[in-house]
Formats: structure tokens, sequence, C-alpha cells
């Protein structure tokens, strides 16, 4: 394993302390439970959004949190729910007079803490409200999953109910809109290689030199099949045959087209697989709206990428381009 890591149990603290430090006065590192959460929060005007999962996806979701985005973040160890007394505690920071919106990924760990979690919030008097995302079609349900997984297209979500939040929307509106983005996004990823996670010090799997992992978990759960590699456009028919025909999305629909890369893949490589989409999707008279090409939801240095389609309207277009201000900086 080569990572630039101090003591691998130390990994996530020593990142959350770094992205406190690189944007000092907008974001507070609380490391009793790992929480990122926005300085000047919370704010009894509007309801308070967080969002936790396992750590080794950023940006997600620790670098998104901001004005417009998340006003916290709760993550656990890489791959690892956070403990449910860190969901908790950071419910209780978080707390407004207008309510928490818990954003969870639907996974077997982030459900269990988030739920209980809640249900404990409740009992002490706290507003709060848990929104599940499911955007991946890749399963159904199997050994590994309670269901469909949250994987990238919870950008959306997150984007949407941050704006509605700032606009000073209720909890049930925050919850309302995040739910109908959550029912128009769809997602599928495709994994080149393995990622090696800190405290394992070696590949979660193995793929031969020539296969790719269709269907890919961002944990490295096992996707539908494993196949031989094949060119770009056939990557890309691959997932738009599995996205398109599930919501469906259909002639004369308007979409927001994430590539997503999983970590390790060159974001030239990125541009390529949007162009083909892009035009594959005008073939079907599906209509791009908007772009959104990069790391968004990683695994490590995994090799590989998603697809996301949002079906958008006047409602998601306005909240998906209100203005939002996070750690993540171009310049």
């Amino acid at each position: 394993m080569k990572k630039f890591v101090n003591d691998p149990k130390n990994f996530v603290p020593e990142m959350l302390k770094g992205i406190a430090l690189a944007n000092p006065g907008t974001l507070k590192y609380v490391p009793e439970y790992n929480l990122i959460m926005r300085a000047e929060g919370p704010r009894n005007d509007k309801v308070s959004i967080v969002q936790g999962s396992g750590s080794g996806h950023e940006p997600a979701h620790v670098m998104v949190v901001g004005k417009g985005m998340l006003d916290a973040a709760c993550p656990g160890d890489v791959f690892s729910a956070p403990p449910m007394e860190y969901v908790l505690e950071t419910t209780k920071l978080l707390k407004s007079d207008k309510g928490v919106l818990l954003l969870v990924n639907n996974y077997t760990g982030d459900k269990m803490a988030f739920e209980m979690a809640s249900e404990l919030a409740e009992a002490e008097g706290i507003t709060v409200k848990t929104l599940f995302i499911n955007d991946d079609v890749a399963v159904q349900d199997s050994l590994y999953t309670i269901g469909r997984r949250g994987v990238a297209g919870n950008f959306f979500v997150m984007k949407a109910v941050g704006a509605a939040a700032e606009a000073g929307a209720d909890l049930q509106e925050c919850a309302r809109i995040g739910e109908k983005v959550n029912s128009v996004t769809r997602t599928m990823g495709i994994a080149l290689s393995a990622c090696t996670p800190p405290a394992k010090g070696e590949p979660l799997f193995q793929l031969g030199d020539d296969e790719i992992e269709i269907g890919i978990g961002i944990h490295g759960e096992p996707g539908r099949r494993r196949e031989k590699i094949r060119d770009a456009n056939a990557i890309v028919d691959t997932l738009l045959d599995a996205v398109v025909p599930d919501l469906p999305y259909s002639s004369g629909d308007e979409v927001a087209l994430m590539i997503n890369g999983l970590g390790g893949t060159p974001i030239s490589e990125l541009y390529l697989l949007y162009g083909i989409a892009h035009e594959k999707l005008a073939a079907k008279g599906i209509s791009v709206w908007r772009s959104y090409v990069g790391e968004y939801c990683t695994s490590l240095e995994m090799a590989g990428a998603s697809l996301t389609l949002v079906k958008v309207d006047d409602e998601i277009k306005q909240l998906l381009t209100a203005p939002a201000e996070i750690a993540i900086r171009v310049f």
C-alpha cells in the first residue's frame, strides 16, 4: 500500500482537521463526533441540512458543507457508517427552530445509525426528519444491500434541499423537495480497478487487467456482472441501457447529466464519456439541460465512473442553479 497516511486509525480525523484548517472562518471541526459544520451554524431561521456516511467518498460529504449546501456532515471511518452517538450529537448541535433534515444514503449501517439517532433526538424535543437517497439502479436488492444504494445522485438532493433551506423553506417543504429530486434521479457505475482502504492495506477485490465490474458499489460491493473491457462507446451504452429505461427517461425530457469519477480516473476520460453520453441522449430525444463532470462521490482511488441522470423541471432547475459556497474552490 502506498498512501499519504500516518496511523490508519487517525486517517479520518487528520483529514477532517485539514479541511477545517483550509477553510478558517467558514468551517468548524468538532473532533469528538467527526463533525464538520458551518462555523456560523446553526441558524434558527433555516432548516439545518445534515448528511453523513462512511469516509472515502470525498468530496462527499464533508467537503460540501457551506452556504446553500449542507450545514454539517458527520462521517464514519472509511466505508463505515458513523456511530449512532455521533449522529445524535450532531443533530443536537445542529438543532434549529425550523428543524433538522437528515439525508441518508441507503445502506444498512447508515440507515440504522440515522434512524436510531432521529428517534432519540425526537425524544429530546428536537424536530427532525430523515430522507433516504437510493439513486443506484445497479441492484434492487442483494446480500450486500437493503435496496437501492445512495451514490453520486445524492449531490442533486443535497443541492436542492440546501438551496430550499437557504431560501427559508420549512422542514416539510425541504423534505418534499428532497423526495422529489430523489424520485427522478438514477445512477449506475462501472469500475476499472479496486481501491485500498488505509486500515485494510490491500485492495477490496481483484479485477483482471482486461476486466471491468458493471454496477459496482462505491464500497466495492459486487455489481451486476463482470466482463471484458470494451471501448468507451460500448461502456456508455451499458450505463444508458440501465439508467434510461429505469425511470424511464423519454423523448422530450430535459435532464441534468453527471459523469462522476470514482477517484482514479483522469478528467480527460470523464469528459470523453460525457461527450458520448450527451450525443447518445440527444439521439433518444433527451435534452441535456446542464452538465456535471468531475469527482463528486468517489471510492478512494478506484478507477471508474458513474453516470447520473436527473429529470428536471422549472422548480428543480431553480434549486440546482441557486448560489452555493463550499470548501472546494477552483481558484
